[in-house]
């Protein structure tokens, strides 16, 4: 047998997505805020979670924000944005950039021509 016949199902399932986060992050320029934001094409359940219940609760605008907060990194994989940020995302920052961004964030077509390997 080998190494990967021997694992099991979780193993497997959970050795993926160790994987997967680890792998390359993704750059977008937010040219409105002339920064580099940089994000993994996958996240965990428990971060869409949080995403898709806002959404299903009809808080839309605090799913975009949510998205933006959780998934937004440095060129180092740090988040960008911290929690007391939320409040300033949601009534400070231009509307139709959080769309923008959260959309960019949330986008899992590693085909597209706007992102940019790092």
């Amino acid at each position: 047998m080998t190494t990967t016949e021997t694992k099991t199902a979780i193993q497997s399932a959970t050795a993926h997505f160790k994987d997967k986060l680890a792998g390359k992050l993704y750059k977008y320029h937010c040219d409105e805020w002339d920064i580099d934001i940089y994000y993994r094409s996958s996240s965990s359940m428990r971060v869409e979670s949080k995403i898709m219940s806002l959404t299903q609760n009809g808080k839309a605008a605090d799913a975009l924000v949510e998205s933006i907060i959780l998934k937004a990194l440095d060129q180092d994989g740090n988040r960008l944005f911290k929690e007391t940020d939320r409040a300033t995302l949601m009534n400070e920052a231009d509307p139709q950039v959080i769309i923008k961004l959260a959309s960019q964030l949330n986008n899992t077509d590693d085909t597209m021509e706007t992102v940019t390997k790092n």
